[in-house]
């Protein structure tokens, strides 16, 4: 990859250690940057302008794989932020971590045949649409039982109507969509794959699904940033590195870290945040990566994310 831009991390930025570490998010209002640990049940705050002695560790009654800002919050909702929970989505207290359910898969969709279902599943990676929507997975919860096709991918509406819009997925992770607004871009990463959907962002229905990314290889693309030129930055879980894909579906780019277990990039400013797992691998053999997993890393790309969108309640 001589003739494409690459970035080198060898240092992370918050050595925490973490066992899984996912979900950044920038808050820009607040020049905050959160990030969770999934198995760990814990949500991270760092303040940006003091640094990493700064970070504050909130415990969570349950996992959240992902966090959303709310637009106009309000009184009603001014310390809170809109998470993807272990059970659905839910409400976070920003100062506690205390989660209060909006709504449950298992309760709109129940399995009357699979009471368990719910207790052995958990919500993955998400992101919220142009209209306010927010948009997350459902996988097995590895503590309970290995992956399987048993996930889907949710829609929660602004009325906290909730619509399963794919199933059948064993491990949905990253979702965005491209600046027209057109396409929605999903990772699959069991099967190596991010996909394409044709979006229609007055509905939230998709469709026309099909390959925009195959990375080709045993390891698994997980979470993603688009920045604002349209390119993917996709984590590459087992593979120690982000790869930056083009609209075109080519790879033009490439930060290497230190650890392989690579989950998840979002831009602040220029500076590209990247949240990693826990190596658990014999350290004789990756003695490197087990050292420096589930870390906090920063590096500068020198181009700017896509705005956040926030999550809107109807009025």
């Amino acid at each position: 990859m001589a003739s494409i831009p690459q970035w080198t991390v060898s240092e992370p930025y918050v050595d925490i250690p973490g066992t899984l570490l996912e979900g950044p998010y920038y808050d820009a209002a607040r020049n905050e940057f959160r990030f969770v640990d999934i198995w760990e049940q814990k949500l991270y705050v760092l303040d940006l302008a003091k640094g990493p002695d700064s970070l504050k560790t909130l415990d969570t009654s349950a996992s959240i794989g992902v966090t959303a800002n709310i637009k106009d919050a309000g009184d009603a909702h001014k310390d809170q932020i809109v998470v993807a929970a272990k059970y659905g989505f839910a409400l976070a207290n920003r100062s506690t971590g205390e989660l209060s359910y909006l709504c449950k898969a298992g309760d709109v969709f129940p399995e009357q045949d699979d009471p368990e279902k719910p207790h052995r599943m958990r919500f993955n990676d998400g992101a919220v649409d142009s209209r306010g929507r927010f948009w997350a997975g459902s996988m097995n919860d590895p503590k309970v039982k290995s992956p399987s096709p048993e996930g889907a991918l949710y829609r929660l509406d602004p009325d906290l109507t909730l619509h399963r819009m794919v199933e059948q997925m064993t491990i949905p992770n990253g979702i965005g969509w491209n600046a027209a607004d057109d396409t929605m871009y999903l990772t699959d990463s069991t099967t190596g794959k991010i996909f394409a959907f044709d979006f229609d962002a007055a509905t939230g229905a998709i469709s026309n699904r099909r390959v925009h990314f195959d990375l080709g290889e045993p390891k698994d693309p997980d979470g993603f940033a688009i920045d604002e030129e349209g390119c993917i930055w996709s984590a590459i879980y087992g593979g120690g590195r982000v790869i930056r894909i083009s609209p075109e579906g080519k790879v033009i780019g490439q930060v290497t870290l230190p650890t392989r277990n690579i989950t998840c990039p979002a831009f602040v400013g220029t500076e590209l945040f990247i949240t990693t797992a826990k190596d658990d691998t014999n350290d004789e053999q990756f003695p490197e990566s087990v050292r420096y997993g589930g870390r906090l890393y920063r590096v500068d790309v020198g181009i700017r994310g896509q705005p956040k969108n926030e999550f809107r309640f109807s009025n």
